[in-house]
């Protein structure tokens, strides 16, 4: 799975792109570099539970926003009123307009 791609259990395999808009079974962001790889030995993408990662976002995003995910497959999008279980993180920066792009975020499953 591609680095920025925010993922959800469930699929074929233990995670998958999710596809589901503000999903209570997200599991992170698949990481760039991860500073800690818990089950190194285990096949798969690292999956980003903490700290400072590239993330594919939809729509625009402020500096501060909540992320949760979008229906558009493995992107993350703004949602200041998100429910608890359903929080990515927080945007470090900024994207302006409608479409896709990749901005920093947070991640701190909330």
């Amino acid at each position: 799975i591609e680095p920025g791609t925010v993922v959800m259990f469930g699929g074929e395999f233990e995670i998958t792109e999710c596809d589901v808009d503000s999903s209570h079974a997200v599991a992170g962001v698949i990481s760039t570099d991860p500073a800690h790889l818990m089950n190194a030995e285990a096949e798969g993408s690292p999956v980003a539970l903490a700290g400072r990662v590239p993330c594919k976002v939809t729509g625009p995003v402020a500096k501060g926003d909540l992320m949760v995910s979008s229906s558009e497959s493995g992107h993350a999008k703004a949602d200041n009123n998100a429910q608890p279980g359903r929080i990515i993180g927080k945007a470090i920066e900024s994207k302006d307009g409608e479409g896709n792009g990749v901005i920093e975020v947070l991640v701190n499953m909330m």
